[in-house]
């Protein structure tokens, strides 16, 4: 394990509990003020719900203000939670809208330079320094990826590769070209890079990549060891979302690779039970909520990410650290009564050694049941499995879903490149169910 220099940490990253939790309190203070008195959603929310800032007392005192939904943001579309004149917003990112109108969020010029250092932060704690070179594979533009650890990168003082998302084959080529030390991206792209690299012949293990920081999507502790051992990195996990500021709201630290340490001297965490919306105490499964301490343009004030994970005492810094993201309260599939979570799916791929971490489910209706099909490629050296191995690997895999999880899948396998690819986000449900 590597050993922490306290001598490269900012001073608040060893500081003591009471020394962060006084400054948490102050700056939650002023955050929940500035909401109060510049956007009108929040005065309305906070006077329904009979609080005012000041009864902000002590930082237990937060769970008694109104919790923020995403539908809150649409329904403010676009920029009528800003709690600052647009012309003091240097930059807006917006989500892509999928579900509905898309998420819009604006920065000021002191939200992108503390959007920059808690990037910059993120990339050194995985080890990461400014001799280093960066090839950022996220995507640029309204999505936060991109920019936001360029910007990190670029405030680390380390060179910046800004590949952008996409073209696949060229990403290879000039990581082969230009010997980045450090890729980010996203996982489920980073195996995909693997095998385009055994595609031109190369190894991924002897590329100059020695370091990965992975965000933008939940992933298990399984994939985790595919991607170390296919590729030969320490990969690390990156946390954020645009909402809240973009990556760089929380990273794992090199030294422990136990989990991201959240930045709490800007984005205070909650865990909630997701039904009742009651504070959990650290050490319990819920969802994970987030209030924005230092953000001007877009304060946000105790944001549902709708991430379920649970808040562990910091390791190797003062701060906590967030467990591994078991998935989202709105990504749950409920199969004939029983809730499920890709990533439950996903660890029971990753037990067999023929499967690759390449997958997608389907959920369909066949004569007014929800079935569930599980399409799974073989890793390359199973290729070649007769049809009757194939049916044991597919059987094995069926039973352990069944066994493990408690419902029934159907499972395909596929050859390599047989489940469809993503250049960013992995989508990993596809629901046909009639409704």
């Amino acid at each position: 394990m590597n050993k922490i220099n306290h001598s490269k940490l900012e001073p608040i990253e060893k500081a003591s509990l009471d020394e962060l939790q006084a400054l948490q309190l102050k700056r939650m203070k002023w955050s929940l003020q500035h909401a109060y008195d510049n956007v009108a959603h929040y005065k309305k929310k906070f006077d329904e719900a009979g609080v005012h800032p000041g009864d902000l007392q002590a930082l237990c005192d937060l769970g008694k203000f109104p919790l923020t939904a995403k539908q809150d943001l649409r329904e403010n579309y676009p920029f009528a939670l800003f709690a600052v004149p647009m012309d003091e917003v240097v930059r807006i990112h917006a989500s892509s809208g999928t579900t509905g109108k898309p998420t819009v969020v604006g920065y000021t010029k002191n939200d992108i330079d503390m959007w920059a250092d808690v990037c910059a932060r993120s990339i050194r704690g995985a080890g990461g320094s400014k001799s280093d070179k960066v090839h950022v594979a996220y995507g640029y533009g309204l999505f936060t990826g991109g920019l936001g650890a360029h910007y990190g990168a670029e405030r680390l003082g380390a060179t910046v590769i800004p590949m952008s998302g996409g073209q696949t084959e060229r990403q290879v080529q000039l990581i082969e070209d230009f010997q980045p030390d450090i890729i980010m991206c996203t996982p489920s792209y980073m195996l995909n890079l693997a095998d385009e690299f055994v595609r031109q012949g190369l190894n991924p293990v002897e590329s100059s990549l020695r370091i990965g920081i992975f965000g933008a999507e939940p992933w298990t502790d399984a994939m985790r060891q595919e991607i170390e051992l296919r590729c030969g990195v320490d990969a690390l996990d990156i946390y954020g979302l645009s909402e809240v500021i973009g990556p760089g709201v929380a990273c794992e630290c090199i030294e422990t690779k136990d989990g991201p340490h959240i930045w709490e001297d800007h984005f205070y965490p909650e865990i909630i039970d997701p039904a009742s919306g009651e504070v959990l105490p650290d050490g319990q499964y819920g969802e994970l909520v987030f209030t924005s301490l230092t953000k001007e343009a877009l304060p946000i004030i105790r944001y549902r990410t709708r991430d379920l994970t649970r808040l562990l005492p910091g390791t190797a810094r003062t701060m906590r650290r967030m467990d591994k993201i078991t998935g989202r309260s709105d990504d749950m599939m409920i199969i004939r009564g029983v809730n499920v979570f890709p990533s439950q799916i996903e660890e029971e791929i990753l037990k067999l050694d023929e499967c690759s971490p390449h997958y997608q489910i389907e959920l369909y209706t066949e004569k007014q049941m929800d079935k569930m099909r599980v399409l799974v490629e073989l890793k390359p050296q199973y290729g070649q499995l007769s049809d009757e191995e194939r049916a044991g690997v597919a059987a094995k895999l069926a039973h352990n879903i069944k066994s493990y999880i408690g419902v029934t899948a159907i499972i395909e396998l596929r050859s390599v490149g047989g489940v469809v690819r993503s250049e960013g986000k992995a989508v990993r449900v596809v629901d046909k169910r009639s409704r």
